[in-house]
């Protein structure tokens, strides 16, 4: 590959280095950290709960949530970057893995412009 999909490895190490030094790698065992990922996920949801469609493209740059989105967007990628390290996954190849993947599971030529799951796809 060119270039990394998803560059992690200094997240990674600092992840791993902030949490060996305060003894927390104790507690990030792959179940907890999809947890922590959810209940970080679930932050997020609650910012954009209420929102309309065109108040949610805002989210990032109004004033009133802009703080809220990037700290919370940050944990979701932070959890996430440590739960693939603990669990020893390259996370540019399993995303360039699933890209692929996703590319095949729905072609342009029928995918274009509809929101239908691969598998009810009108086929040729």
């Amino acid at each position: 590959m060119e270039h990394p999909l998803v560059e992690v490895q200094g997240a990674a190490q600092a992840l791993k280095e902030f949490a060996e030094a305060r003894d927390w790698a104790q507690f990030h065992s792959p179940k907890n950290l999809v947890m922590a990922l959810s209940g970080e996920v679930g932050e997020l949801n609650e910012i954009f709960q209420w929102m309309t469609e065109a108040d949610s493209f805002k989210a990032a740059s109004s004033e009133a949530t802009a703080n809220a989105v990037r700290d919370e967007i940050a944990d979701v990628a932070l959890y996430l970057i440590r739960l693939s390290d603990v669990l020893g996954i390259d996370l540019n190849e399993a995303v360039s893995s699933k890209l692929a993947t996703n590319a095949a599971k729905y072609p342009v030529d029928l995918s274009r412009g509809v929101s239908t799951k691969y598998n009810k796809l009108a086929q040729p």
